[in-house]
């Protein structure tokens, strides 16, 4: 029977979905689904993320064998490695990684395709090929002082964070620590936040989070209309959490990251940064301008660069042979 009122919040269909799969596990409705036959034909799918493991089980469905190679320690691709432990728990992971491997699926860990093993071998070996092997190449901030240390690529930070993590609980120390440290995230998107709330957990002494691009409105402007991804401001768990911790959200927009600067020792120790202009775009080159007399100097002893991907790494498609476009995808 229904308890609210119109003017409630509507639950999620997402909160919904989940309620029902968690009971489901929860009294072992959810079985296996194992083939009626199989068709004697075999196929490698080459990356275990989200793409690897819903192409295995479909491709397992149809009666097919079926092998997954992942060049990680565990299965599960940008869902083990890539989202922190608090925005979804690993058990989740792997009780549907156990779930394929009943099912009749196999997975190769610690095998990196093209390195560890040839992938002509793989066409050798197998009569189907499927690379799932995901948006791995991160995009680059090419500014002066770009080769400090302390400088590095947002998914090396979540990445190494969340296996020590499950590995030995933070204790073997192989993550990139930001404890005490001033952190400066540059680039927003669920990365950022991801690298916003992880640095608090490791006890950050502060946290700024820089983003090039101008302040999205409350409401969806008349050019951004339904169906298309809604460009508006919202507050995001690792937002919440800084702006609890630290008295502020810690999103500035429309800056531009001028040059890192370091100390004697060759480490990052501050950013030049300074304010842009959407408005006044410069012919012939960005979409912005610079403002002057807005350049400033922020202490920084870690910078995560949270600037999204260009695509694949381009090392199976050139040893097979794949045309690809300007952005390393297969065609």
């Amino acid at each position: 029977m229904f308890g609210g009122s119109t003017t409630d919040p509507p639950v999620a269909i997402k909160l919904i979905e989940q309620a029902i799969i968690d009971r489901g596990f929860e009294e072992g409705w959810v079985e296996p689904l194992v083939p009626d036959q199989r068709t004697g034909k075999r196929v490698a799918v080459v990356g275990s993320g989200p793409a690897g493991l819903a192409c295995a089980e479909q491709l397992n469905s149809a009666g097919h064998q079926v092998t997954v190679f992942e060049r990680a320690d565990r299965i599960g691709g940008l869902l083990m490695y890539g989202i922190p432990n608090m925005k979804l728990e690993k058990a989740i992971v792997q009780r549907r990684v156990d779930l394929l491997a009943e099912a009749g699926i196999e997975f190769v860990t610690n095998t990196e395709i093209g390195k560890d093993l040839p992938a002509k071998k793989l066409l050798e070996e197998f009569d189907a090929v499927v690379l799932c092997v995901g948006a791995t190449r991160p995009r680059d901030l090419k500014v002066p002082g770009r080769d400090l240390q302390g400088i590095h690529f947002a998914m090396e930070f979540l990445t190494a964070s969340t296996k020590s993590l499950l590995d030995s609980n933070l204790r073997d120390g192989q993550y990139i620590d930001a404890r005490g440290k001033h952190v400066v995230v540059i680039g927003g998107g669920d990365t950022g936040t991801d690298c916003i709330a992880t640095s608090i957990r490791h006890r950050c002494a502060s946290v700024v989070n820089f983003e090039i691009v101008p302040k999205p409105p409350k409401e969806r402007a008349p050019n951004n209309p339904w169906p298309q991804w809604p460009r508006v401001f919202h507050v995001d768990y690792g937002h919440a959490e800084a702006a609890a911790l630290f008295g502020k959200d810690p999103r500035e927009y429309c800056i531009e990251t001028l040059e890192f600067l370091g100390d004697d020792r060759g480490h990052v120790s501050a950013v030049r940064v300074c304010e842009v202009d959407w408005s006044r775009p410069v012919e012939g080159g960005p979409p912005f301008s610079r403002v002057p007399g807005t350049e400033r100097i922020v202490q920084a002893d870690l910078v995560l660069l949270a600037l999204g991907f260009l695509g694949p790494e381009p090392f199976l498609a050139e040893e097979l042979g794949l045309e690809t476009d300007n952005r390393s995808n297969r065609q």
